[in-house]
């Protein structure tokens, strides 16, 4: 990917002065551009503040991954996306419970677009060139021999909290086979600063890896524990199963299939238990094509200019 053309620079603060900061910076961008639409994606504050700026200066305002709701209304993640829907002309919605979410909230249906996910579209797109990638990661891994758990923990709520990051830890220790773990920069320094070093000494850390390389592992692992929304579905497009370290997810329709269960993090016997099930899960069930088919980016910049043009929504 290039660059970005422009680079804020912000970030270090809380959630209000980050989010505040951005507006405003994002605000003098589109006032000297004058873009004919802003496009943002997720929940981050990052995208509400997209969202806000523009729709102030009556701008249109696209939201890819629409729709999506964990119903905890104390995550900063979900009333990012929540507001961001409320305001964007148009809501790009990956899934069917997406839809139903922004149609139960009155969004009205012209300004809903299903489109599948583009997360769906890279693993379409890029799954051939890791595989070309395959025998140079494998070396510089060194991957152990056997089944092997993949695992990454990140998010504040689960790094922040010293009881339930050792809890984490705990139960990835227990876990009956060997565990990877890119180490994020953020976890590897609460762990520092919990003092939890060694809770560290029996899993494989490895430095963060690029997306190719967890396309690979996602594919490789016979388990994915994540805290992370996107590994969820990488899991489940790459064929394996994942246990989630949150109390809720907005990738509901993957509890209901049975590929991702939630593990309370703050409990490393519940967590265990969701590992060994899932360890145990048959691979061969179902996997429909929950995210669509992988052209969701077409369908995103068809709805854009069918916008340009008309002036409409879809």
């Amino acid at each position: 990917m290039a660059d970005p053309t422009f680079q804020l620079g912000i970030g270090g603060h809380s959630h209000g002065a980050n989010t505040g900061r951005m507006l405003e910076a994002i605000e003098t961008v589109l006032l000297r551009d004058k873009p004919d639409a802003v496009l943002v994606y997720g929940d981050t504050n990052s995208t509400l503040a997209g969202a806000l700026a523009a729709s102030k200066l009556k701008i249109p305002v696209l939201h890819v991954e629409a729709g999506l709701r964990s119903f905890d209304r104390h995550q900063p993640e979900e009333q990012n996306r929540v507001l961001t829907d409320h305001l964007a002309d148009l809501c790009f919605a990956p899934t069917d419970s997406a839809v139903a979410h922004l149609e139960r909230e009155g969004i009205a249906s012209a300004r809903i677009v299903r489109t599948g996910d583009v997360m769906a579209d890279a693993a379409r797109i890029f799954s051939k060139q890791a595989e070309r990638q395959a025998a140079d990661l494998l070396a510089a891994l060194d991957l152990p021999e056997g089944p092997f758990i993949l695992a990454t923990i990140h998010r504040a709520e689960n790094t922040d909290d010293p009881q339930r990051l050792c809890a984490v830890l705990t139960a990835l220790n227990a876990a009956p086979c060997q565990v990877l773990l890119p180490l994020h920069p953020r976890t590897r320094a609460a762990i520092r600063r919990h003092g939890l070093e060694t809770l560290l000494s029996d899993l494989r850390q490895v430095e963060p890896l690029g997306f190719l390389a967890m396309l690979l592992l996602e594919r490789w692992a016979a388990l994915v524990v994540t805290d992370s929304g996107g590994m969820q579905k990488e899991a489940y497009l790459q064929g394996t199963p994942c246990v989630t370290v949150r109390r809720n997810t907005e990738w509901v329709e993957l509890l209901a299939n049975g590929w991702n269960r939630l593990a309370d993090p703050a409990d490393p016997e519940a967590m265990l238990r969701e590992i060994m099930q899932q360890l145990a899960f048959d691979r061969r069930q179902p996997r429909p094509a929950l995210y669509g088919d992988g052209h969701a980016a077409k369908r995103i910049v068809a709805s854009m200019q069918r916008l340009q043009a008309h002036g409409t929504g879809p």
